[in-house]
């Protein structure tokens, strides 16, 4: 590829993945094939995305999920599609999904064998897309705890984000991008339609240690707690650096408004309200996730205060608020709720 007189390689997802299979501690190259599978199911999301508006697949399944929250058709079928293509890796012995009740078993042939779990929201803000709105998938990987040969376990979802192998998402917007870890950094790779394959084009992801992006709904602020409400004053009064206070940017779909914030820098909110004394935000499929490839890109996740990633799950759809994006400005949000301020 020649820009400007200059030769650049373009380097694809499938030969980044074999390039890096050293970094795959324990695996012989089962995990790469998961991640392969993993990008193809992404691609043919992506393409109906791109269609939506012009097919019947826009709008409500007429159904609910485990949360409550009225199914859309795109969700069902990104869940669908996951669950089909990482079926025929052979690499996955199990699936758990925002869309299910409970795990999906895959207990024939080679996914018997399978050495990973596999955790998912296959569609992270997808009524945005009614009104052309970037959406996600996110994802994570675990290594088993049961025996291989045997039905995969409950137990093999509910581990603390500290035992992920690889997490990450896909955002499907002006470009898709996927981007994510298997602990060792964060490398992004955007789509290129032209020839259908992802190619890398952020090396090495460092999110900002500061940033001057706060992001939140700031309509639910009565019922914030006291320690919430303070670090929001702090970020709209003037900073004395600047002149200027915070920018204050919310999409409404966690991959979004994260994808935003890892690159510019900032911080993204979703703590304890009323209605949600316990968060929102699932630990298992959102937050840990989300959290792995902060920290692998020099940012800090918690929920309001420790580390997201230690916390052990004790149920599937498990809720917990998150504070995550640059360093200093979640140590920041932990210490005024700690010690909220005076008014």
């Amino acid at each position: 590829m020649s820009i400007h007189g200059r030769s650049y390689r373009v380097i694809t997802l499938n030969e980044f993945i074999i390039e890096r299979q050293a970094d795959f501690l324990h695996a012989k190259g089962e995990l790469s094939r998961l991640l392969h599978h993993l990008g193809v199911a992404a691609k043919i999301v992506n393409k109906k995305i791109n269609k939506a508006g012009l097919v019947d697949i826009l709008g409500r399944a007429g159904d609910v999920n485990v949360q409550g929250e009225e199914v859309q058709k795109l969700d069902v079928f990104a869940n669908e599609q996951f669950i089909a293509a990482l079926r025929a890796s052979g690499e996955c012995c199990g699936i758990a999904s925002e869309e299910d009740q409970t795990i999906t078993v895959f207990d024939e042939g080679l996914s018997r064998d399978g050495r990973y779990v596999f955790c998912m929201d296959p569609l992270d803000g997808s009524s945005n897309i009614e009104v052309n709105v970037s959406v996600g998938t996110i994802f994570s990987i675990y290594r088993r705890r049961s025996e291989p040969g045997t039905p995969a376990q409950l137990e093999d979802f509910l581990q603390p984000g500290t035992a992920q192998v690889a997490a990450g998402y896909v955002i499907y917007g002006s470009s898709t991008m996927l981007v994510y870890t298997t602990g060792n950094g964060v490398n992004g790779f955007t789509l290129d339609p032209s020839i259908g394959e992802f190619c890398l084009s952020h090396p090495d992801i460092k999110t900002p240690t500061s940033g001057r992006i706060y992001s939140l709904n700031e309509g639910n602020h009565v019922h914030f707690p006291e320690g919430v409400k303070a670090y929001i004053r702090h970020c709209q009064k003037d900073d004395p650096a600047t002149g200027r206070p915070y920018t204050s940017r919310y999409i409404g779909s966690l991959v979004s408004d994260f994808h935003r914030n890892l690159l510019k820098g900032g911080i993204f909110i979703y703590p304890p309200t009323g209605a949600a004394p316990k968060g929102k935000l699932r630990l298992v499929y959102e937050c840990n996730p989300i959290a792995f490839v902060a920290e692998q890109a020099g940012g800090r996740a918690s929920d309001g205060v420790g580390r997201i990633l230690e916390r052990k799950p004790v149920d599937l759809h498990e809720r917990v608020p998150f504070f995550v994006g640059s360093r200093d400005m979640v140590s920041e949000a932990e210490r005024f709720l700690a010690d909220p301020p005076p008014r």
